[in-house]
């Protein structure tokens, strides 16, 4: 069984726009790590000076991925991003649109993988949450039920400062 791990950077550039970039690596059986490619990630969002009831941004992926680990190598995502902070809790909905662009799932056409979010701000630094994500298939006729992927992860949010964040899940 393969472990995948990303590393992400991110560089905001104005208060709507940003750019993130994954490197992902793999933890292999015999303790060793082999690097399994990358995407690079920009995103527009509302800014808060219109002050929208929800946070919105729209988030664009491409990314490369070796062939041993995918049998798509190259991929686009499309992330709509719906988010509210109430209080202590914060929730999201991300219904993500994605699309191999060489490789074995190219005749697939775009497949619908929804994400969602549920924290909650233990502290002012720590945050915990439930995060969802799905693989229902092509928006052609979804996958029957028993092909489709559903995950739930536990996670731990770390405010490390003003430039610093840890994501654990």
């Amino acid at each position: 069984m393969r472990s995948t791990r990303p590393l992400e950077f991110s560089q905001g550039f104005t208060s709507w726009f940003e750019t993130g970039f994954y490197v992902f690596t793999s933890i292999q059986p015999d303790g060793g790590w082999q690097w399994v490619g990358d995407h690079i990630r920009p995103r527009v969002r509302v800014p808060e000076s219109w002050h929208w009831p929800v946070g919105v941004s729209l988030s664009n992926e491409f990314g490369y991925q070796r062939r041993d680990f995918s049998p798509d190598t190259w991929t686009w995502e499309i992330r709509p991003i719906v988010d509210k902070k109430i209080g202590r809790w914060y929730l999201s909905f991300n219904p993500t649109l994605e699309r191999s662009l060489h490789g074995d799932n190219v005749n697939r056409g775009v497949e619908f993988s929804p994400n969602a979010k549920a924290g909650f701000d233990f502290t002012k630094r720590i945050s915990g949450g439930l995060e969802y994500y799905a693989a229902y298939g092509s928006l052609n006729g979804f996958d029957p039920l028993k092909d489709q992927q559903q995950q739930f992860f536990p996670s731990i949010d770390l405010d490390l400062g003003p430039q610093w964040e840890l994501i654990l899940g």
